[in-house]
């Protein structure tokens, strides 16, 4: 069993809110493999417990706010009896990366996350890994609360949409292979386009 937790705040008022994009990743990837399925009230959120690829995963958002994620997380853990640096990921939203990128890690800080910072006070430990989903860095004048509470503009939607698309085949892999697998397929960076080929030259005519 994989344990896939998608961050964010429960709530109409935060929907499409940059903060919810890991809310967001869960309910794609629900979509994509679950659709007949009815989220279930389990760990202080809602959860769906699918196959990807042939693996068992819980899906769970929890429902106690981001700086209460880890209570969530923590339930979860105890009663599958999981070890946190290899059967779960967490999906969490980040300003250190351009919208329509993410990336995977085995663990790291919280970097200044709330979500992130409790569940590593609830693990005890900073070793888990995590799927970041860009949001864009906030703009200078405008404070980091208020930025990652704000919606999604309609460009950074435009970006968004294919990233979370990516998302779910990066947690499918991560459940059906492992981390390091995932983690060299889509940690890459995307190649630049090619520059277009000159012009044939034009004919001598004598």
């Amino acid at each position: 069993m994989k344990l896939i937790i998608g961050l964010g705040n429960p709530g109409s008022e935060y929907v499409k809110t940059r903060h919810n994009a890991g809310f967001m990743a869960i309910d794609r990837l629900v979509a994509r493999r679950a659709p007949t399925q009815i989220f279930k009230a389990r760990f202080g959120g809602l959860t769906v417990e699918c196959s990807l690829r042939g693996g068992k995963a819980l899906l769970l958002k929890p429902l106690t706010f981001m700086n209460r994620s880890g209570q969530s997380v923590a339930q979860a853990i105890a009663f599958y009896k999981l070890d946190p640096a290899s059967d779960l990921l967490v999906l969490v939203d980040d300003v250190a990366l351009s919208a329509g990128s993410i990336r995977l890690r085995p663990a790291g800080s919280a970097g200044g996350h709330n979500g992130l910072a409790d569940i590593q006070r609830a693990l005890g430990s900073e070793n888990y890994p995590r799927l970041r989903i860009g949001i864009d860095a906030k703009p200078p004048m405008m404070a980091l609360h208020d930025y990652v509470l704000g919606r999604f503009t309609d460009e950074q939607m435009s970006l968004l949409a294919p990233a979370i698309d990516k998302a779910c085949d990066a947690i499918e892999l991560f459940v059906s292979d492992g981390l390091d697998l995932a983690m060299n397929r889509f940690n890459k960076k995307d190649e630049p386009p090619a520059p277009p080929s000159p012009p044939p030259p034009h004919p001598v005519v004598y």
